[in-house]
């Protein structure tokens, strides 16, 4: 029988069956992670040639799962047991956009 997560984290503004008792207020996270010079030659490569990079797109699921894992974090300090309506936003930045950028928020709630 699988474990019920110690928060629960969903985009949309209610959970079924599992009323909001209080709302906390919104909490927000960012996870940054820096790109490397082979997986820049590699994407190069891909963009020239066509295709998926599989290095990026391991990088951005990366920084989703820390940046969620953040979230929770944030929602538990408040005394939240999930976070609603969450929205989730990537972003490269840096001089040449070198560095990516997942940045999550949305309501801290008591069910």
């Amino acid at each position: 029988m699988a474990r019920e997560p110690d928060i629960l984290i969903v985009t949309t503004d209610f959970i079924e069956g599992r009323p909001v008792r209080q709302h906390l207020g919104m909490v927000s996270a960012q996870a940054i992670l820096g790109a490397n010079v082979v997986l820049d030659l590699m994407s190069a490569l891909r963009d020239f040639f066509g295709g998926r990079s599989k290095g990026y797109e391991r990088v951005l699921a990366r920084a989703r799962a820390e940046a969620l894992a953040a979230l929770a974090e944030e929602a538990k300090k408040v005394g939240g047991n999930a976070v609603v309506g969450v929205d989730l936003d990537y972003h490269a930045i840096g001089p040449n956009g070198q560095m990516l950028m997942v940045a999550v928020n949305g309501s801290a709630v008591v069910l």
